[in-house]
């Protein structure tokens, strides 16, 4: 099977977070300019009997009778499965599928994907709505590939309140998880991430039943005194360090300044935990997703002659990016499902409150062609502009966004305090209200730097002459 996302993935713990939050986030990245997605609540089933069979490929799955409530990030198209991606459940579990990895033929000659194993399109909507902790998405989709088997390279990232976890699975049934330490980040750009593996520690690590005796059996380890999952399983190639390891370089240049110094594009020894030389906030998580190597000679929207040289972050074909803010439940009520739609570098992240019983309209119905009252679309549209005069249109983009997100810090504050005294359906209720007034807030002011951008553009034609001042 070949992986359809080519993405980008953060975390950042709590005691490394401004706020004190643990964060997951990415890019979702696809192979189309074009990819619809939704923003939907999926909701809690009880006395289920149903099997879930891929359209994608034909897993097929009993699934349990009861499942929680959950938000979700589904593509409009579903004949290719319902690639849910990300989201965050009732449970305040949040989870993001997938970061695209891939395994060297050493490995794959001795545990090969299964074709109609686990894939991205599924691992949402088979794992999300059944784990009440990070710990446990990992345990769970571990029990999933032992009976199932992976069709592809994944890395999947779980967090909690308390915990973030990152899981790649990288041959039909090999895989690694590790805890991220609080006071760390971590960054992976669709290579195998995860390095040292401590088989004492269990409490920091996970694994697949088998992996070390696999391993030596078959001879893989390259190594004479360590056991680097990176080093046995993933790859170092060219593609690697023009289309991957740039990407961790420049996110490590931002987040570690000082460490980071010396590391180049091409390096293929950056470490993928790193202690945070700063505490690190929400715009700061934004940045590097937004961010096309913005003040480097490799920025795409530039006119050095390396501009085109390494794959960037934020690219055009990003269907969406998601930030998923998974806060203290009793002292916040509720998790932020973040999601930007169109393209990160010239849209903005709106905030969603996960504890909530449905969508905006504007986000939950997208119509195949372009139409300005769906989210989706509009973004689209706005995205497309700005970059057809990027030097003309984009300080008033940034502005924009700035303006935004300015404004939905004050949102959230007022939020949690008027969500303080509410409970369980009377606080959902309220929150789900408080979902469509932020989304109509975004929509309305979206609609006007467009159209705005849209009337300024038609000044900007080449199609024009100055001669006669009457023309």
């Amino acid at each position: 099977m070949q992986n359809k996302d080519a993405c980008t993935s953060i975390m950042v713990g709590k005691k490394a977070s401004l706020d004190g939050a643990n964060y997951i986030a990415r890019n979702e990245d696809r192979v189309k300019a074009i990819e619809p997605k939704r923003f939907l609540v999926k909701p809690a089933v009880k006395g289920r009997h149903e099997t879930y069979v891929s359209p994608y490929n034909k897993v097929t799955v009993a699934l349990p009778e009861e499942g929680m409530r959950y938000t979700s990030t589904p593509t409009l198209d579903q004949t290719a499965g319902p690639n849910e991606e990300d989201g965050i459940n009732e449970a305040n579990v949040a989870a993001s599928f997938t970061e695209s990895v891939y395994a060297n033929d050493r490995v794959l000659a001795y545990d090969p994907y299964v074709k109609n194993g686990l894939a991205e399109d599924s691992l949402c909507t088979l794992v999300l709505p059944y784990i009440h902790s990070a710990r446990e998405g990992v345990e769970y989709t571990g029990k999933l590939i032992a009976e199932l088997g992976s069709a592809e390279g994944n890395g999947m990232q779980f967090a909690d309140a308390d915990d973030i976890w990152y899981m790649e699975v990288v041959t039909g049934h090999q895989w690694v998880a590790v805890r991220i330490p609080d006071d760390c980040y971590a960054v992976t750009p669709n290579q195998v991430a995860i390095e040292d593996i401590d088989f004492d520690d269990p409490d920091n690590y996970m694994w697949a039943d088998g992996i070390q005796e696999f391993v030596e059996e078959h001879q893989l380890n390259p190594d004479h005194d360590r056991w680097d999952f990176r080093h046995i399983f993933g790859t170092s190639t060219q593609k690697d360090r023009h289309y991957n390891t740039p990407r961790t370089w420049f996110a490590q240049r931002y987040l570690s300044p000082n460490a980071s110094l010396g590391q180049r594009p091409e390096d293929s020894e950056m470490p993928f935990i790193r202690k945070a030389e700063f505490k690190i906030a929400n715009e700061d998580i934004q940045y590097v997703l937004k961010s096309h190597f913005n003040e480097t000679p490799y920025d795409p929207m530039g006119d050095a002659p390396e501009r085109k040289t390494y794959r960037a972050i934020s690219l055009s074909r990003t269907a969406q990016s998601h930030i998923l803010q998974v806060r203290n439940l009793n002292k916040y009520k509720t998790s932020i499902h973040w999601i930007e739609l169109g393209v990160p570098a010239f849209n903005p992240y709106v905030p969603f409150f996960a504890n909530a019983d449905d969508t905006d309209e504007s986000y939950r119905n997208v119509p195949e062609k372009m139409n300005l009252e769906s989210a989706f679309w509009l973004n689209e549209a706005l995205a497309e502009v700005v970059e057809s005069h990027y030097q003309e249109f984009m300080e008033k983009d940034e502005d924009y966004q700035k303006e935004l997100n300015e404004w939905a810090r004050r949102k959230i504050a007022q939020v949690d305090k008027e969500a303080a005294s509410l409970e369980r359906q009377a606080l959902t209720d309220y929150l789900t209200g408080q979902n469509h007034e932020i989304a109509t807030h975004y929509n309305e002011r979206t609609k006007a730097l467009f159209f705005e951008l849209l009337t300024e553009g038609c000044e900007l034609s080449k199609m024009s002459f100055k001669m006669d001042p009457n023309l």
